[in-house]
């Protein structure tokens, strides 16, 4: 009987949770109230005691000050705005992927148009493009021959370019990357 992979558990990025009114076990904490007024440090059950009258949650913002900072205000309110907070922050990250494009030693003059086109398309659109040639039985005798091909692709781009990566040897041919300049 064959035994199965086991592949490793991923694990989950750490969310901060914050507590909230009866979760808060220190004895004292500093209080800003609903106004974002500064209160001043004061007993755990006081602080309860001035969020419930408020019909708001006491909700610990920094654990790890000394005293614990905690604020007066409608915990859902704050949760919600936590998550949209982090939601703007992904999408303001830039994400640079790389497109990859594979020319051929022997391909047509009209496919290798076609496929710069395509690689003018991906560095205007803020990628990097990793170009590779493959070489295939016999054609792995004629490596310069694959250089000066996977060079004149390049220098042949009418957009304006810059090499991350010099034209570089791995097992099955050649590849460069080229992005766009700034």
């Amino acid at each position: 009987m064959r035994r199965r992979f086991r592949r490793p558990k991923k694990f989950k990025l750490v969310v901060p949770r914050y507590r909230s009114n009866e979760q808060i076990k220190v004895p004292s904490v500093f209080i800003i109230d609903a106004d974002n007024n500064q209160v001043g440090e004061m007993d755990i059950r006081e602080a309860l005691a001035m969020a419930k009258e408020a019909e708001l949650d006491l909700v610990e913002v920094a654990p790890k000050a000394n005293p614990p900072v905690c604020r007066i205000l409608d915990f859902g309110k704050f949760q919600y705005q936590q998550a949209k907070k982090e939601q703007q922050q992904k999408t303001h990250q830039k994400k640079t992927g790389t497109k990859g494009l594979r020319i051929g030693f022997r391909t047509d003059t009209h496919d290798l148009s076609f496929k710069k086109k395509q690689t003018e398309k991906f560095i205007e659109k803020g990628y990097k493009v990793k170009i590779e040639i493959r070489l295939r039985g016999r054609e792995k005798a004629h490596q310069d021959m694959a250089r000066e091909n996977l060079q004149s692709f390049v220098s042949s781009l009418d957009i304006p370019h810059k090499i991350e990566e010099d034209i570089k040897r791995f097992p099955g041919g050649f590849h460069v990357v080229v992005a766009g300049e700034e």
